[in-house]
């Protein structure tokens, strides 16, 4: 029985191995100035990951397999090495201290630091079950808004019409297009209950959270279509709650923002 169960430990960490080889399903490409950073982190942290995970589990086999009850009698019981203890404990803890630092730097990259002074702002506002997508008019400023005006079907962020800076603000749901090569400065905002704003080939997933502005920054390389995908539970319609991001030239965006403006 030991033996069998060595041999299954050993089984089940090959299948894993492969598994997470990348030969049967990976990201989706990325099309954004930070990705290469993201993926080359996440790969440095499998690997590590990956390589503790290999020797704990072909060790436990090993174990399994050399001290199996052989019908030998009463088993001895050791205290084991103090010294070996503390030696795998501090490897272990610098290695992932390490990889955790290293992520940081990464997510300070995006989070961290202002975007560029050319950088386009989009207002992104989660609600059951839809995004809404606000852009500057012509004037380049964001309107008033005030919740007593929100209508989910006339008027979802609450504009406030009065305000002159308000009047040329155009309001997508579900749709939202930025220019390719232009740094972008997304605000996140939530109208109900924590939505989660994640574009995959962005490599960006950001919570948008009741009472907070988010602010998130990244840049397209590569025009397209693309989903936006909320992933945070938010309610019994979550699975509906997507969104398409376009990425096109500043022509085709300025022609398609004056087509909602209209």
């Amino acid at each position: 029985m030991g033996r069998a169960l060595a041999v299954l430990i050993w089984l089940i960490t090959l299948s894993a191995v492969v598994l997470f080889s990348g030969r049967y399903g990976w990201f989706p490409e990325q099309i954004s100035e930070h990705g290469d950073a993201i993926d080359r982190q996440f790969v440095i942290t499998l690997v590590v990951v990956g390589i503790a995970f290999i020797l704990a589990q072909v060790t436990l086999g090993y174990y399994i397999w050399r001290f199996r009850d052989q019908g030998q009698g009463r088993v001895i019981y050791t205290h084991g090495s103090t010294r070996l203890e503390v030696a795998w404990t501090l490897l272990t803890g610098v290695v992932f201290v390490t990889l955790a630092i290293m992520g940081q730097s990464v997510w300070a990259q995006l989070h961290l630091q202002d975007p560029p002074s050319d950088a386009m702002e989009i207002e992104v506002t989660g609600q059951q079950f839809v995004w809404n997508i606000r852009y500057p008019g012509a004037d380049g400023k964001f309107g008033r808004t005030h919740p007593k005006l929100i209508s989910d079907q006339q008027n979802p962020v609450g504009l406030d019409r009065r305000d002159p800076a308000s009047r040329d603000d155009v309001v997508s749901v579900n749709q939202m297009a930025i220019p390719v090569d232009r740094p972008i400065k997304v605000v996140l905002r939530s109208k109900d209950v924590t939505h989660g704003f994640w574009v995959p080939v962005l490599r960006v997933k950001q919570d948008a959270v009741p009472g907070l502005a988010i602010p998130i920054y990244f840049k397209a390389l590569k025009t397209g279509k693309y989903e936006i995908a909320c992933v945070e539970l938010c309610g019994l319609a979550h699975y509906r709650m997507k969104g398409i991001l376009t990425v096109m030239t500043d022509q085709e965006l300025k022609a398609w923002l004056r087509d909602r403006a209209s």
